[in-house]
């Protein structure tokens, strides 16, 4: 059996481009409302839904339990019908894996990056991800996700005869 090493580069915008955007506030100028008193960020990511006039876009909490290192990776997801937002809420930082859009996935098509505790994710729809990866404690994130009809969640298992494991 061949082993396959990920280890997280910085998440920058540019570096995550071909997969979403990045939600930070830092290199974004802020509109200044309410008097004065709030920097407003804004469309700092747009919502993708298959169906503006059948879909909706909602907001979740998901709480991730912390991952052991090194992690093994055996399956990947995607969603077909809407983009998904991830902004961590528990201060600490965390793990985002995605894939090259390929039917296929491979070790090769995978890219780990780590993201601080004051930078979100915005995939795509149709990106290739892991589900959210917390790794020193339990962590909250805000889920801006698709609702609507169809099934909107797509898993692939990677193969079993290639160990991929995630490490620092």
């Amino acid at each position: 059996m061949a082993t396959y090493k990920l280890t997280p580069k910085p998440l920058t915008a540019e570096a995550f481009a071909p997969f979403g955007e990045v939600v930070q506030c830092d290199g974004n100028k802020p509109i200044m409302i309410n008097d004065g008193n709030t920097e407003r960020f804004h469309n700092l990511v747009t919502t993708e839904v298959e169906n503006p006039a059948d879909d909706k876009v909602i907001i979740n909490i998901f709480r991730a339990q912390p991952r052991a290192l090194p992690m093994p990776i055996k399956m990947m997801e995607r969603h077909p019908f809407g983009s998904q937002s991830f902004q961590p809420l528990s201060g600490e930082d965390y793990l985002v894996l995605v894939g090259d859009p390929v039917e296929d996935l491979k070790p090769e098509n995978l890219h780990l990056f780590l993201a601080t505790k004051d930078q979100g994710v915005n995939y795509r729809k149709n990106t290739w991800h892991h589900p959210v990866l917390g790794l020193y404690k339990v962590c909250d994130f805000l889920v801006v996700d698709r609702s609507g009809d169809g099934h909107n969640c797509e898993e692939i298992y990677l193969d079993d005869d290639v160990k991929i494991e995630i490490s620092l």
